[in-house]
């Protein structure tokens, strides 16, 4: 059995976890998501609080059953968290003449390329920008869905990766970056 998958989820106050054909959907303050589930574990909620089993019964591989069960495990809470918390992702653009604006989910970024780069982002993930004088330009990404959020910032993070010789680039807020000194450097 699975360390992580044995532990059940507390359902917090204002959050209602509903489970239905092997689809849990959990809907809360922030938002609604629902997650489908391999039906090798038993989904249980009861009491206010939400327990993963393994169906001993099912023929799928008994390796792959315990990786599922702390897979989903994993994933309902996440769900959970976020339909009564939130997530939140803070990033910040290292660089000489990097700036960043938004009008609505349209970010426009400009990283130092002949061309500004524009990003539609989803409707679920509300986001704020900041221009600072003598301070790095921010940007605040919030959702309740950590896959989503995740996966916007990765895809804003490729647009000008951090670089460790000038340690340019889009970080995230407080990152540090492991810097390297220049072919200069090991001249001598």
């Amino acid at each position: 059995m699975s360390r992580i998958g044995k532990l059940p989820i507390n359902i917090p106050a204002g959050v209602t976890v509903t489970l239905k054909d092997n689809v849990v959907t959990a809907k809360g303050p922030k938002g609604e998501l629902s997650q489908s589930v391999d039906p090798s574990i038993i989904v249980s909620v009861e009491d206010g609080i939400v327990s993963f089993s393994i169906d001993e019964k099912s023929e799928v591989d008994q390796k792959q059953k315990q990786a599922f069960h702390g897979l989903y495990r994993a994933l309902v809470n996440n769900m959970i968290v976020g339909v009564s918390q939130g997530y939140k992702k803070e990033m910040e653009l290292v660089g000489v003449g990097f700036r960043v604006s938004n009008q609505g989910n349209l970010v426009e970024f400009s990283l130092g390329y002949t061309h500004p780069i524009f990003i539609q982002l989803p409707a679920e993930i509300k986001v704020e920008t900041k221009t600072e004088r003598n301070k790095n330009p921010y940007i605040c990404l919030e959702s309740c869905d950590k896959q989503l959020l995740g996966l916007v910032c990765a895809k804003i993070r490729s647009f000008r990766k951090p670089e460790p010789y000038k340690g340019k680039g889009v970080l995230f807020l407080g990152e540090q970056i492991r810097r390297k000194s220049g072919k200069a450097a090991g001249a001598k």
